[in-house]
């Protein structure tokens, strides 16, 4: 280090983490500036680093905290990444030296359980990186940053985010089979022969509405031609006691959909009740319900987008394969005909597993199953070029037939 760090001038020079090649990828620093000063004036002795898919409780591995450097408001820590690796990441400044329980530090590797509640706690204090200016409120309510390795993957579309788009409309639908509010964003990308644009629902609908807007993203894939002009449906969860109880396997839900909301939305926006120009896209219990949807009615859903499924459900954490593994494997539910695609990441073990398990035994009934395993974590910053790409792929007959 130099005798200039943290000075005034050092710290205008920081813009976030900061790479150097190595061998296997890169070095990462990342770095926080501690408002208190110095450790003679701050009470700050830990500065968590919960890197989604990395340091986070899914490796479970003992959790990590960036180093004071003496003397000066510089914390900081060193990570090695791989080359194509993406993904979030928040920090957590703490008073207390010992925020996680005995059991986590007392074992290699640590006990799941205690780990994953004491990051739960923490949570909660999470800060974003301040010197990082792409930074959102991430799925599990608190606020992450954005890092991306130089050769991490193209994301469709978020390369365009000052794209021109139409305005959502938002409906307030109040569905009588489930006895709940929500709201509900349509959106269009075309006026064309509009009774026969293709239908994509997205599940999680408020944080690709609001926390990650997926707008521009469409716009611009629809004016490139890589999308065909369609009618987007993003569907709110209301809250995470509604989205455990309504996206895991439950009939009422996608029965309501299509009885109650999908009616309504036709009369807004008109779209093609074809099956194999119907994509359900979902994320984690939204990529399980939207192959849930397609299976029980491939009538009304013949294209699926499920990304890091939570194929496990609802034994987490057991050897026991999830509901929808085993009514396949029993010949209860016959998937012939639909167009999938399954998207995972490497660092989300148990649903990384769940899902090859899931490819395997969908490749020996079925096809087509388009299968993409990313470096990264269970992430939205991910997801989102999953999202697009997805989309690209389900819809291609449509765009080659323009």
């Amino acid at each position: 280090m130099t005798s200039t760090t943290g000075s005034a001038a050092w710290w205008e020079s920081k813009q976030g983490p900061e790479w150097v090649q190595e061998a296997g990828g890169y070095r990462v620093t990342f770095w926080w500036r501690d408002p208190a000063g110095t450790e003679t004036t701050s009470s700050i002795q830990r500065v968590w680093l919960y890197i989604t898919g990395v340091t986070d409780h899914h490796q479970n591995a003992r959790p990590q905290s960036l180093e004071r450097i003496a003397g000066t408001d510089v914390w900081y820590r060193e990570i090695h990444l791989e080359a194509g690796w993406r993904g979030s990441y928040c920090l957590i400044p703490s008073q207390h030296h010992d925020d996680f329980s005995p059991a986590v530090c007392a074992a290699t590797p640590p006990d799941r359980a205690a780990l994953r509640e004491g990051w739960r706690k923490l949570l909660a204090q999470a800060i974003a990186d301040p010197l990082n200016p792409q930074s959102w409120r991430g799925g599990r309510g608190h606020p992450v940053s954005a890092l991306e390795m130089p050769d991490a993957p193209l994301q469709p579309g978020w390369q365009a985010l000052d794209t021109p788009f139409n305005e959502p409309q938002l409906l307030h639908w109040r569905s009588q089979r489930l006895n709940n509010t929500r709201r509900v964003w349509i959106y269009t990308t075309g006026e064309e022969n509009a009774a026969e644009r293709p239908l994509a629902v997205l599940l999680d609908g408020q944080f690709w509405a609001q926390s990650m807007p997926v707008w521009p993203a469409l716009a611009a894939l629809t004016h490139e031609g890589q999308l065909p002009a369609a009618v987007y449906v993003l569907i709110d969860v209301i809250d995470n006691a509604h989205r455990t109880r309504e996206l895991p396997c439950n009939a009422d839900f996608w029965l309501a959909v299509q009885e109650e909301l999908l009616p309504q939305v036709q009369a807004l926006a008109p779209f093609s009740d074809r099956a194999e120009h119907t994509v359900v896209a979902g994320q984690s219990f939204g990529g399980l319900s939207s192959l849930y949807a397609a299976l029980h009615w491939p009538q009304r859903f013949g294209c699926v987008l499920s990304q890091s499924g939570s194929y496990w459900w609802p034994h987490r954490g057991a050897e026991q394969d999830g509901i929808i593994i085993q009514q396949l494997q029993r010949g209860e539910l016959h998937p012939s005909g639909l167009r999938i695609v399954l998207e995972a990441g490497v660092r989300e073990p148990l649903i990384f597993r769940a899902n090859q398990a899931l490819l395997s035994l969908l490749q020996r009934i079925q096809q087509p199953v388009f299968w993409r395993q990313v470096d990264g974590g269970h992430d939205a910053l991910c997801w989102r070029g999953g999202l697009t790409s997805g989309l690209i792929t389900l819809w291609q007959p449509l765009t080659r037939a323009r």
